[in-house]
């Protein structure tokens, strides 16, 4: 299977806090904690904030140990999945996101449901894929550049980061409508591989893998 590339981190204690991200699945104990374990490693030195939590969670369960083994075999250190603790979605949770990234269209109704502002910042990953593939570098940076503060590149403030990363995502967004559909409706999501094969939690990592990627490409290009 093929495995998604990780980024080492180069954390520096000066990065000021740019970017919240939320994933999102059921019990927050296989899709979700792995993805965002994925991205803070990939996103690490950009100050970006990665955490997650479940529609269903029992809050403080830990990650199953395929999850866990998922984790250490695309570079997560052992110790980082070991200490997750589930958490069940709160509107507060919701509310602190810049961007929410569901594992299924049910994750993200559910996130909407919660609040209806993040009508246009919730996506499931692989949705976000499908419609970043039809979004250009130029156009990410351009939209970046004329939000607020978008002008001043890497060296703004937090607040400006922020700005630019959301009117990047809005261009992703607005493709909604615009692009085709998947064949199936359930091309969207990502299975849910709890208490199923190993082949089955790969085939998950696998399917969340493209949606990461373009998180990062737009989170990258947005802050210049």
């Amino acid at each position: 299977m093929a495995k998604l590339p990780v980024t080492p981190p180069a954390i520096d204690s000066s990065d000021a806090l740019v970017l919240d991200i939320l994933t999102v699945c059921t019990g927050n104990i296989c899709r979700s904690p792995l993805a965002a374990q994925l991205l803070a490693t990939r996103l690490a030195d950009l100050g970006v904030t990665v955490s997650s939590a479940g529609t269903r969670a029992r809050g403080g369960t830990p990650m199953t140990p395929e999850a866990q083994a998922l984790a250490a075999d695309r570079g997560i250190p052992s110790s980082l999945s070991a200490e997750h603790a589930a958490r069940y979605l709160t509107p507060a949770h919701v509310a602190a996101a810049d961007l929410v990234l569901a594992m299924t269209r049910d994750h993200r109704r559910e996130v909407v449901e919660l609040d209806p502002s993040r009508v246009r910042t919730a996506f499931t990953v692989r949705e976000l894929a499908r419609l970043a593939a039809d979004v250009s570098d130029d156009e990410l940076r351009a939209a970046a550049a004329d939000a607020p503060g978008g002008s001043g590149g890497s060296g703004g403030s937090a607040a400006d980061a922020r700005a630019r990363v959301a009117a990047a995502l809005a261009v992703v967004a607005a493709r909604r409508g615009l692009v085709l559909p998947p064949t199936s409706p359930d091309d969207d999501d990502v299975i849910d591989p709890f208490g199923r094969s190993t082949a089955t939690y790969e085939r998950s990592a696998d399917e969340m893998a493209p949606g990461l990627a373009a998180v990062e490409r737009i989170v990258r290009v947005a802050l210049g």
